[in-house]
């Protein structure tokens, strides 16, 4: 699917065109512009398709929440494939349409600041999705509680390796060094790791959180500690199918492997006892919030704020670790997002029947 849509975004590119890839519901003939009656255009720019998450879920539950609000205002929906230059064209790109609202997840959050910093200066209010951009305050940050991430599967890992009485050390393999998300994963991590008594073997920053990348990483650290890895910590399902990837490859033993998203794969993994665990964080919950705070601002309201990060108001909800034990109700449960048919293949058919799940 990510070489496909790379291909599909490459032709895009190859013809000059930054329109919208997606624009729903039409408009009744305004200008494009909200003038505080809520109608108008809005951009959702997400940053990559390295995670399937953002074409199978944010975008398409942002643009229904968006409809049900506001049957005038239109949806610019781009996905920047990890280009951070094409992301600022992209955004400009929106601003020119006439967007008011952009609902923006950055590639790099450093770069990110001069789309903050355009936006503004033309009256264009950004909201920050699921990543921070810490140097340019947006106008808003609607995210899960990515330190929270990071500690919830740190810990359940150091929970279960001391429930098993593991031997040996942890690998550490973090998200993309430009993801100031990553950076706060990383932290939260490191808050249950530190001081579990497991030594940290050795930790990665995964350039554009990819899988391949991190496979290739965990390989070489097989290598080096042959038998000492007791437990891999990975910040989100890429990484962590990454990195059993290399366990397979190299015909040794999986450790316990953390993830975040509840990706299907990962989902599937743990069905299988492949992966240990991995975080449900309902996309429908920030993609509804950050459709909900747009509509506000189309409104010329002030939305309201739980609380503040990187001098920013924001929204940030509450993980919850998935292992086996628990993933039968969080992921299938009455608001789960996977449904037990997708799930269970005939490959997964007798591992979901042995957890109940069917």
């Amino acid at each position: 699917m990510r070489r496909l849509a790379s291909f599909a975004l490459a032709g895009i590119l190859a013809t000059g065109a930054l329109t919208a890839c997606a624009e729903e519901p039409g408009n009744s003939g305004d200008d494009g512009k909200g003038g505080g009656t809520g109608a108008g255009k809005v951009a959702f720019l997400m940053p990559d398709l390295a995670s399937t998450r953002y074409e199978q879920y944010d975008a398409p539950l942002f643009k229904k929440r968006m409809a049900e609000l506001c049957d005038e205002c239109k949806v610019i929906y781009q996905n920047a494939d990890s280009d951070a230059a094409l992301q600022q064209q992209q955004a400009n790109s929106a601003m020119a349409q006439g967007a008011k609202v952009i609902v923006l997840d950055p590639v790099d959050s450093e770069s990110a600041a001069t789309i903050v910093q355009t936006a503004q200066s033309q009256g264009v209010k950004v909201i920050a999705y699921d990543r921070p951009i810490p140097t340019k305050p947006a106008d808003f940050y609607v995210s899960f509680d990515n330190e929270a991430i990071g500690e919830s599967i740190g810990q359940s890992l150091v929970d279960h390796l001391d429930k098993e009485q593991a031997e040996g050390g942890i690998l550490q393999v973090n998200g993309s060094p430009t993801d100031a998300a990553a950076g706060l994963i990383k932290k939260g991590i490191h808050n249950a790791v530190d001081d579990s008594g497991y030594k940290l073997l050795a930790e990665y920053d995964t350039p554009d959180w990819s899988p391949e990348k991190a496979q290739q990483w965990v390989s070489g650290q097989i290598s080096q500690y042959s038998g000492r890895i007791a437990g891999v910590v990975a910040a989100n399902d890429g990484t962590g199918g990454g990195s059993i990837a290399a366990f397979k490859a190299a015909e040794a033993q999986v450790p316990p492997v953390t993830g975040n998203d509840a990706e299907l794969a990962a989902v599937q993994r743990i069905i299988a006892g492949d992966q240990y665990n991995t975080i449900s964080k309902p996309i429908k919950t920030v993609a509804e919030a950050a459709a909900e705070v747009t509509y506000d601002f189309m409104q010329g309201k002030k939305p309201k704020a739980d609380t503040q990060l990187f001098d920013t108001p924001s929204q940030l909800f509450q993980p919850t670790v998935v292992t086996q034990e628990n993933l039968k109700e969080v992921i299938f449960g009455p608001d789960g997002v996977l449904k037990a048919g997708d799930v269970c293949t005939r490959e997964y058919a007798k591992d979901c029947e042995s957890l109940g799940i069917s």
